[in-house]
């Protein structure tokens, strides 16, 4: 069972519940953290009680592709794990020492660490969803998607569902120096989630979650890669422990736990291209890719 949010005829945002045979089913409910709580309140799961709410109800005439859909979810903050695959930290090094794959650098030793890598990427004023608009960071030249899976998080910590995340990021920006960081994944429309949110209790493994994206150009495709969370080289509840020491954080909080899906060095976003990121059972996430337009 899937949660997504979409606006009606009148603009108003309708939470919903998505099948795995395609049909919604709107719920009587004002956003997902809405249903957690009154989950909560009732002694029962967010699944649970969706199941309840849909019987006997009929679905929606329209299909899922005839909706304006919208982030499943206004996560107060959106955070994100770096170095959590071997494609990644081949990647970082790449940047870090023009090419010289036999160097060791500090991303060999944060991949081998005790303490991850965790950093700070969106809020919801900057978080975009389906078919929103994504960014290019006007003093980088080459830039890329970063195909991950999102936890759905509670304050506590817990795990309330997974969704999808583009961590956009300036290769460049950050392979120049590390604490350029934040200016190489912050930056006005550089972070999209969505296109659902798969409740946790209708998952039986997270770690066999299949993940492909695809980037066209001008109706091509010019990209395309694949893999599985399965390839993690943390686990979620370890990520998910460093994220919440010595931390607060909020009812609705996403973690995005990295990416194992790089395009080719001598790849960079342009104006124009559309991402689209998919992961089994959740959906596709589609974004197109705009420069920004200064005066």
């Amino acid at each position: 069972m899937r949660i997504i949010r979409f606006l009606d005829e009148s603009n108003a945002a309708v939470l919903a519940a998505l099948t795995d045979q395609g049909k919604v089913f709107p719920l009587p409910y004002a956003d997902f953290l809405e249903l957690v709580r009154s989950a909560q309140q009732q002694g029962s799961t967010p699944l649970a009680l969706v199941q309840r709410d849909i019987a006997g109800t009929s679905p929606l005439p329209s299909n899922l592709e005839q909706l304006r859909m919208i982030v499943p979810l206004e996560a107060p903050e959106v955070w994100a794990a770096g170095v959590t695959y071997e494609k990644s930290k081949e990647a970082r090094n790449y940047e870090a020492t023009d090419g010289k794959l036999d160097a060791v650098t500090f991303y060999d030793k944060v991949y081998d660490a005790e303490r991850p890598e965790i950093f700070f990427k969106s809020t919801a004023a900057r978080t975009m969803g389906p078919n929103d608009e994504l960014y290019l960071r006007g003093d980088s030249n080459w830039q890329i998607p970063e195909p991950e899976l999102g936890l759905v998080l509670d304050a506590e910590g817990s795990i309330l569902g997974y969704t999808i995340g583009n961590d956009m990021s300036c290769r460049d920006i950050e392979g120049e120096n590390p604490l350029y960081l934040p200016q190489a994944k912050v930056w006005k429309g550089s972070c999209s989630i969505g296109p659902a949110i798969r409740l946790a209790e209708a998952v039986e493994d997270p770690y066999r979650f299949q993940l492909a994206c695809k980037i066209y150009r001008n109706n091509e495709q010019v990209v395309e890669g694949s893999a599985t969370t399965g390839q993690l080289k943390r686990r979620f509840d370890e990520l998910v422990s460093y994220l919440t020491r010595d931390n607060e954080i909020f009812d609705g909080t996403v973690l995005l736990t990295g990416t194992c899906i790089v395009p080719p060095n001598d790849f960079t976003l342009e104006d124009g291209d559309r991402v689209e990121i998919e992961i089994d059972n959740i959906g596709v996430l589609s974004n197109p890719v705009r420069r920004q337009r200064v005066g």
